[in-house]
């Protein structure tokens, strides 16, 4: 009974080649001894688009090192100027910035304030003067709360009439509007894209 597993005589023969012609006898002489021959056609070529080629880069020096990082900080730094952060993302977080943007806040000289507050409430000053600085600090802290309540009501009508489909927790915003409120104009990020006076 023949095995089911050997492979027959006739099957282990290679199947019909044609004999070489000489150029091909010619050119399989020259060939190095590790060739392997090629399944039908020739194996093709990786492109060489987009690859670096070898040998052409130089290792930076420290000071072109320096300057690269120098170069990439302020290009990330303007863009985030221009663009801000993950947090700045959404309409409604850009109209909350025109709000305030468009507008004077007091609590812009909220930080100037505190430092007069500050320096004016020493022990060495007259009695006058460490008065007149508890009641600067007064009037800056109401001034803020107001300013602070009159932007959130503004921001509430805006989002509720512009963005039924808003869902948040619209506490987040006001505190994100009041922050941007209580910043200097020229340090706020992303930067202003409405001037004072325009309407909203």
């Amino acid at each position: 009974m023949p095995s089911l597993f050997r492979r027959k005589s006739a099957d282990l023969a290679d199947p019909a080649t044609e004999p070489l012609t000489p150029a091909e006898e010619e050119a399989e002489a020259d060939r190095p001894r590790n060739y392997t021959p090629s399944k039908g056609r020739e194996t093709p070529k990786r492109p060489s688009n987009g690859r670096r080629p070898p040998g052409t880069t130089k290792p930076l020096t420290k000071e072109e090192a320096k300057a690269l990082r120098r170069q990439r900080r302020a290009e990330a730094a303007a863009e985030f100027r221009r663009e801000g952060g993950p947090r700045d993302r959404g309409p409604e977080r850009l109209l909350a910035r025109n709000v305030v943007d468009s507008r004077r806040t007091v609590g812009t000289w909220f930080f100037g304030g505190a430092l007069i507050v500050l320096i004016g409430s020493n022990q060495a000053m007259p009695p006058a003067i460490r008065l007149a600085s508890n009641l600067l600090w007064g009037a800056l802290a109401v001034g803020v709360v107001i300013d602070s309540v009159l932007i959130s009501r503004k921001i509430k009508k805006l989002v509720r009439s512009r963005f039924p489909q808003y869902t948040q927790r619209m506490g987040s915003l006001y505190l994100y509007a009041i922050m941007r409120a209580i910043t200097f104009r020229k340090l706020r990020t992303p930067a202003p894209q409405v001037a004072i006076g325009d309407p909203v």
